[in-house]
């Protein structure tokens, strides 16, 4: 089986006059919890439905483990599950009782594999409750146990957290990381940069359609290397020489400290001309931006 779990080459769809997903290229590693960030309607869900075969593309291709989910879907669904927006289940019927409904669906009722999910997910003592007195996270949790009565290989999760409490979503990225720790390839949809940055390893940024990052995370975050942060005696004047100096970029003034990006070499020539100046330094400090604000530049450029 490939070695790439998840494939999309110039994946396209249009919507009359409006295009919700605009050539959008990305790779999903076997191994991968792959973060699919963007704001609300920037064209996750439109992406994953069409990675499902729920939907077809208007053009390019998708390939799940090398296998087209449009042209072959049985077998390009094979060894993938997950859920796009709100799982769904009879309310009247309990959660085990909905579980066996989808295990026959899927080719035959097998009763240990769902006493073994529910334990995972942790919902075990309410399995014979019905699915209408669960609060949003337990039908959240039954939903990542529907899909892993199937034992997939590949499971893709569309904002798995939202609408949960704060308590609801530590759990729920608890119970993703347990996942991925037991070898599931995961690809989790997000606008919430705080998830993305505590569970994946690789992400793509999306905004209006289009990819603006594919990478590791720790690639996008060492974007930010060669920024500082300065305190010195006379900040008038070391702003002065900050904003005349060569080599720094973006040089501000924020809550009473200077901000600015450069390189070392460039940093370190500061340092001579403040002392030349008389400017004492109390702090020169390298940082780095959040994933965050590395969000907000990659989305914000296209938004101008």
């Amino acid at each position: 089986m490939s070695a790439v779990a998840v494939e999309a080459r110039a994946l396209r769809k249009e919507y009359g006059p409006r295009v919700a997903v605009d050539d959008v290229d990305l790779t999903v590693h076997r191994g991968d919890v792959y973060g699919y960030l963007g704001p609300n309607g920037a064209g996750k869900t439109t992406s994953l439905r069409m990675m499902l075969g729920l939907i077809h593309p208007t053009a390019g291709i998708v390939r799940l483990f090398g296998n087209d989910p449009v042209d072959d879907p049985i077998v390009a669904l094979r060894g993938v599950a997950g859920f796009v927006e709100d799982p769904t289940f009879y309310p009247y019927l309990s959660g085990r009782t909905n579980l066996e409904l989808l295990s026959g669906l899927d080719g035959g009722v097998d009763r240990a594999r769902i006493d073994e999910v529910l334990e995972i997910v942790e919902l075990a003592s309410r399995a014979g409750d019905r699915v209408r007195g669960y609060s949003h996270g337990m039908r959240q949790r039954l939903g990542i146990a529907a899909a892993l009565v199937r034992r997939p290989q590949l499971l893709l999760l569309d904002e798995p957290t939202t609408g949960l409490d704060p308590g609801g979503m530590r759990d729920m990225r608890e119970l993703v990381r347990a996942l991925a720790g037991e070898g599931i390839t995961v690809l989790l949809s997000s606008h919430l940069m705080v998830e993305v940055e505590a569970l994946c390893n690789r992400l793509a940024v999306i905004q209006r359609g289009q990819i603006r990052f594919e990478g590791g995370l720790e690639e996008l975050l060492g974007r930010a290397d060669g920024r500082y942060r300065l305190d010195t005696t006379d900040q008038g004047r070391a702003l002065e020489l900050c904003r005349a100096a060569a080599g720094l970029r973006d040089v501000s003034q924020e809550n009473g400290e200077i901000r600015f990006a450069a390189e070392r070499s460039a940093a370190a020539a500061l340092t001579v001309d403040l002392g030349r100046a008389g400017v004492g330094i109390h702090a020169l400090v390298p940082e780095g931006a959040t994933l965050e604000e590395l969000f907000f530049e990659l989305t914000e450029e296209t938004a101008e």
